[in-house]
């Protein structure tokens, strides 16, 4: 892969438990090959616990926490699935609010599977279009957003650039997508 993301810096957000293994270290490798730098940021220090579908997988050192950066310190924002992670980052408010950051400052986001719950909490997804794992339909149309059955959505219509995707079958399209718009941060 070309080094599109030299000089840009990608916040990967999880929760101290239950992220889809694969939904984070695939686009994390995919920003790193393309000469991006990025950082784990979780509520809580010390590692993170991911998950293979509901077994566990391996650990990863938070590089910060929600309560103590922003979205000041970063290019674009990746939010991962797997069904607890983005449930237990709703219900944080620092999480929340960290999310949120990156829509007020117009800096791009990227959020697999079950990622827009996260997204659905900081109320950023009114108006725009957007896909998900299908059992968080119904939450993105309460949420005033609208879904679509497609393997990635890049949304422009909003203050930033919104990609999401579906499941892991779809990390080939949305880790293309995301090098493709993190990289106009800096053209």
């Amino acid at each position: 892969m070309p080094e599109e993301l030299t000089g840009i810096t990608v916040a990967f957000l999880v929760a101290p438990e239950g992220t889809e293994q694969v939904e984070l270290t695939e686009p994390w490798k995919t920003v790193e090959a393309t000469g991006g730098t990025a950082k784990l940021v979780s509520t809580e220090s010390g590692t993170i616990q991911a998950f293979n579908h509901l077994d566990k997988a391996d650990t990863f050192p938070v590089d910060a926490t929600t309560d103590a950066t922003g979205a000041d310190a970063y290019d674009a924002l990746v939010l991962p699935g797997g069904v607890a992670n983005p449930d237990f980052l709703r219900a944080d408010e620092s999480a929340v609010a960290f999310v949120k950051s990156f829509f007020d400052a117009g800096k791009p986001v990227a959020a697999i599977c079950h990622a827009p719950w996260t997204l659905v909490e900081a109320d950023v997804i009114r108006g725009r279009t957007l896909t998900s794992f299908p059992s968080v339909r119904t939450d993105v149309s309460n949420a005033g957003g609208t879904w679509v059955d497609e393997e990635v959505v890049v949304d422009k219509s909003g203050p930033n650039t919104l990609i999401t995707s579906r499941k892991p079958d779809d990390l080939p399209a949305f880790n293309a997508s995301l090098v493709a718009e993190f990289a106009k941060t800096h053209a």
